[in-house]
């Protein structure tokens, strides 16, 4: 499947090509199944499928936009969505819609929110109401998504990496994570934090601040925060975030974040 979906990249006069279409398709199946995923973890760090994600932006291309209707409501797009939550064992509440070639395990929970294609959600997850899960962002065992919090996709530019947000990872209200920023497992988003692949992270536990671009340490209590840049009209403040805490290694992950957010004072 790599080298067809690779030659049609380069040459898009082979999308015509059964072929290529159904390689196209069968990789869409396996995205959809979870038996193919865009980005998945290594040993020290994770790897990303380039050729997958060329598969995903290929597939729209070969595909005609149809009408689909379910009951009262009416879509009008090139990706059909998702089936078959209950056999899944997956939880959906109206008006949650998830596109197929995304995949959801069991016992996730979407409340009304979105999901693109080629995401992954594993295991007991809630995405909770009006968060949005980009294309091919990668969302680990148990993680909490609050309301309104934004994860972003990634198609193009293809050398870009996917959002990935590891297991256990509790992701406060209205919080924004783009541009293929990883929060580390464990990790606590106090609400309304932003982060791209440009946003300072600073540890400010220690004697002196410490700083990250475009990944959140493990276990990290996270809120957010300023600093003063100098511009030629002046010096303003500028976006980052703060790093003011750990969970702790001494209690489980659940209590572990209530005592975090009640210790930290953070809103979530």
């Amino acid at each position: 499947m790599k080298e067809i979906i690779e030659a049609a990249w380069e040459n898009r006069s082979l999308l015509e090509n059964e072929k290529t279409k159904k390689a196209i398709h069968l990789v869409i199946e396996k995205l959809d199944n979870g038996t193919l995923r865009v980005a998945e973890p290594t040993e020290n760090d994770w790897f990303v499928n380039e050729w997958i994600k060329k598969a995903v932006v290929l597939y729209f291309p070969i595909q005609k936009m149809k009408t689909i209707e379910m009951g009262p409501l009416e879509f009008h797009d090139k990706i059909p969505l998702k089936k078959n939550y209950a056999e899944k064992g997956i939880r959906v509440v109206p008006h949650a819609v998830a596109r197929h070639g995304a995949y959801i395990s069991k016992g996730v929970i979407l409340m009304p929110s979105y999901v693109n294609i080629g995401a992954y959600i594993d295991e007991g997850t809630m995405v909770d109401t009006w968060t949005t899960v980009g294309s091919c962002a990668q969302i680990g065992k148990n993680v909490h998504l609050s309301g309104g919090v934004g994860i972003g996709g990634v198609l193009e530019p293809l050398q870009a990496a996917p959002v990935i947000i590891e297991d256990n990872a509790f992701i406060g209200s209205r919080c924004i994570v783009v541009e293929g920023v990883k929060v580390g497992k464990e990790a606590v988003l106090g609400a309304n934090v932003v982060l791209t692949a440009s946003t300072k992270i600073i540890d400010v536990t220690g004697e002196n601040p410490i700083e990250f671009k475009g990944e959140i340490p493990s276990k990290s209590v996270v809120i957010p925060g300023s600093y003063t840049k100098k511009f030629p009209a002046g010096d303003f403040q500028v976006p980052c975030a703060l790093i003011i805490g750990k969970r702790k290694e001494s209690t489980d992950k659940k209590t572990s974040l209530n005592n975090a957010l009640r210790e930290y004072n953070i809103s979530a």
